[in-house]
């Protein structure tokens, strides 16, 4: 019987060892600060300070009419989330510290996803530039604007794994892979929170705690339904990263996981993320999500919230489950005062630790609102690492970068729009202080050449469907027929030397709320496409998505095609600069691209299956394939061209053998083989070949970014040590179990050098 080498304890004993105790944090001033304030409460306040309501200054779920002072005034509100401007939020903290009994501060919260009015790219896109130092950036100049308002809580980031890129809210997350989800997670929340110490550090809330990139269909707020072992080795790496962060909270999803809906979900919530992982922060729900367990067919909304407090919830986001029921509850026994006063303690220390006791008013600043929001500064770095997410999918004869000369028309639907620059869950953005793509492109190039608009076509011939994808005010239907829009969009290609095609999603047609069962091209834009093809003229295709697309089409019949997903507040200027070579692109895929519907999902670090296919581009009787399609996405994950080329060396390992103490080191060169200097994302997988347990064809294991120079060459060496071997076993113990090892080192997860090692 071979070794095993194990860490931690099997989860299955964790439900008797985690419990919904009051417990207390160690910090003895905290502790005897919050004891004091909490004798003085009513439970009535205690009820209050797990209250979360919504202002309707930001919409974000379905409208709430609720009268927010009166409540803050009465102690029934514990924070408020969705108000904008230091000045509103001045008002309310002083109603809640000046009029309430006890005096007890806010917290504010609201959805600064991918940055405030300097809005970043989506996330989806920023986890394609793999630079974990400009993502951790990000998050940190989010905080400073966000924070300078008085919002001093993020519901961010968002780690939920996703491989089915019909789901809406794909373009909010990391992308596929559990071990670059995870590093993301962790510099976003040290990003956001630092030492939760200065007035511009927020806390941070990972969600949505669990796995809610996985409904069955692609369908938002779907069914989730999975292993435990597949949870822990595929979905939980980055919720974890960010609890052992340090994040201040954490976000229920609304799924069901083993048929309990997460906010209701003990072993998830208790003995998962308070008692295995040691995390020691508060839990809040989604919008509604308490009142959503009725739908569940858990009970009425005194029984589900009963069940919610148990479970480990602390805070309810706008269903007033917890403040309109659970004084009832507790009077029937159904549930505690322990109970209540363990939630209303995670509540209380999280203010403290905010310094909200100590100055209420500590996050906001109508001056530092003035001068630290949308600075020329935060504006340069988020133009910096757009153009890094960018991803070049084809470049046929080098036709980019384009010259800033000539005749340069640019066409299409998403080519003359501010609003829709910034993507989805840009609630801070104030898109008139955007640029659109033809302001960006003839900025870029000045008198050099001209630059013709036409917009070709709508985004879609049903204006319904349109209508549905640009919610929140970012209406852009053009009310002439197909035809008009197609002969003007000609008639200003045919004069042109080279077309700029800016084609794909509006930002709405991703986010919440906005799966799509048909990830195609959609049709009116597909007719405009060809039609410019043609023209005989070249054809730059800008695609503008949230999420994976498909195109194969696109892909046998476009001469260059660059993914820009939405590149936040700063897109045009930083698509100018990749589009005309003042950057190289660098971005590389971090959700496979499918070929058609039918694969989804299609992801790269899946099982083997009994019967494999040995070649990916033929049928194969009697193998696990498609008869009418190759099993391989058109795009891998980790791909991503440049404007120069880099060739790989044939790798080394350090050692043939190693034991748990032992650490392999494994290299590469890397050589700038072009002639123009250029960033290379080079990738690390490594595959257990035999284990306990069937083990994926490989995964994520390391990653460096790096710059070469025109002609220069680079060693890029990796350390493996125990840990990055070790998985969770059947019986959810993380292990590495001895045997034979591959580890694979290149520029994405298809076009890899490989050996292999043996841990003894």
């Amino acid at each position: 019987m071979k070794k095993i080498i194990r860490c931690g304890i099997g989860l299955l004993l964790l439900s008797s060892l985690a419990s919904c105790s009051q417990s207390k944090s160690g910090d003895g001033a905290m502790d005897a600060y919050v004891d004091k304030l909490m004798s003085q409460m009513t439970l009535e306040e205690k009820l209050g300070q797990l209250n979360l309501p919504a202002s309707d200054d930001i919409v974000t779920g379905q409208a709430q009419n609720s009268n927010i002072g009166q409540m803050v005034a009465a102690g029934k509100v514990g924070g408020v989330f969705n108000i904008k401007g230091a000045e509103k939020i001045r008002e309310l903290q002083r109603v809640a510290v000046e009029e309430s009994r006890l005096g007890i501060p806010l917290i504010f919260g609201m959805d600064v996803i991918h940055g405030y009015e300097t809005v970043f790219p989506i996330p989806l896109a920023l986890s394609c530039s793999w630079d974990t130092v400009a993502i951790k950036n990000s998050a940190r100049i989010a905080a400073i604007e966000a924070s300078a308002s008085g919002i001093c809580w993020t519901f961010s980031p968002m780690v939920d794994i996703c491989r089915d890129p019909r789901w809406g809210r794909a373009s909010e997350g990391s992308g596929e892979d559990p071990f670059l989800g995870a590093a993301i997670a962790r510099v976003m929340v040290e990003g956001y929170q630092g030492n939760l110490q200065e007035n511009n550090e927020i806390m941070a809330c990972v969600k949505h705690f669990a796995l809610y990139g996985a409904p069955e269909g692609g369908r938002d707020y779907n069914t989730v339904d999975m292993s435990r072992q597949r949870m822990f080795n595929e979905y939980f790496a980055p919720y974890k990263a960010g609890a052992d962060a340090g994040a201040g909270s954490f976000m229920t999803s609304f799924n069901t996981i083993d048929g309990i809906p997460a906010t209701a979900n003990k072993w998830l919530l208790t003995d998962v993320l308070r008692g295995m992982w040691g995390w020691n922060g508060f839990i809040v729900t989604d919008y509604t999500a308490i009142a959503e367990m009725i739908d569940h067919g858990l009970g009425d909304l005194q029984t589900v919230s009963a069940l919610a407090l148990k479970a480990g919830t602390d805070m309810d986001m706008v269903a007033d489950g917890f403040n309109g029921t659970l004084a009832k509850s507790l009077d029937e026994g159904l549930v505690n005062l322990g109970q209540i006063d363990a939630a209303v303690r995670r509540i209380l220390e999280a203010k403290y630790k905010l310094g909200l006791f100590e100055d209420p008013y500590k996050f906001i600043s109508p001056e530092r609102e003035k001068t630290e929001v949308y600075t020329s500064a935060h504006r340069e770095e988020a133009r910096k690492i757009a153009t890094e997410t960018f991803v070049l999918l084809k470049n046929e004869g080098n036709l980019l970068p384009l010259d800033k000369k000539g005749r340069i028309a640019v066409i299409g639907p998403l080519a003359n729009t501010r609003a829709n620059m910034p993507g989805t869950w840009s609630v801070a953005a104030d898109p008139n202080k955007y640029k659109t793509l033809v302001e960006g492109i003839r900025d870029a190039v000045g008198d050099k050449a001209t630059v013709t608009y036409a917009k070709g076509s709508n985004l879609t011939l049903d204006a319904e469907l349109e209508a549905n994808a640009t919610m929140f005010g970012r209406e852009m239907r053009d009310n002439r027929s197909e035809d008009v829009m197609l002969a003007e969009a000609l008639s200003v290609a045919r004069n042109s030397d080279v077309i700029i095609a800016a084609l794909g999603e509006s930002s709405e047609f991703s986010g919440e709320s906005s799966s799509r069962s048909d990830i195609n091209l959609p049709e009116t834009q597909m007719k405009l496409l060809k039609a410019l093809l043609s023209t005989g003229k070249p054809v730059v295709m800008l695609n503008f998505s949230g999420r994976p697309t498909i195109m194969s089409w696109e892909s046998e019949n476009v001469p260059a095609i660059l993914n820009v997903w939405f590149g936040g507040s700063e897109a045009a200027d930083a698509i100018a600069d990749v589009v005309f070579g003042e950057v190289s692109p660098s971005g590389k895929l971090t959700m496979s691209m499918p070929r058609n519907m039918g694969q989804i999902p299609v992801y790269y670090n899946h099982l083997n299956t009994g019967r494999p296919k040995t070649q990916d581009e033929k049928f194969e009787k009697f193998r696990s394939g498609y008869i009418d399609s190759q099993n391989s996405p058109l795009y891998p994950f980790g791909y991503g061209l440049s404007y120069t080329t880099f060739e790989y060396s044939d790798m080394a390992l350090s050692a043939e053998e190693m034991t748990e103490n032992d650490i392999i080191k494994a290299c590469v060169k890397v050589t700038n083989t072009g002639s123009r200097d250029a960033d290379e994302v080079v990738q690390m997988y490594i595959r257990d070949i035999v284990g306990s347990s069937s083990r994926p064809v490989k995964e994520l294991k390391g990653f460096q970014r790096i710059s070469l120079k025109a002609g220069e060459s680079k060693v890029v060496e990796f350390s493996i040590s125990v840990d990055l071997l070790k998985y969770y076993n059947y019986d959810l113990e993380y292990v590495a179990e001895p045997g034979e090892f591959t580890v694979m080192l290149g520029g994405d997860s298809d076009n890899v050098k490989s050996l292999n090692f043996t841990l003894k």
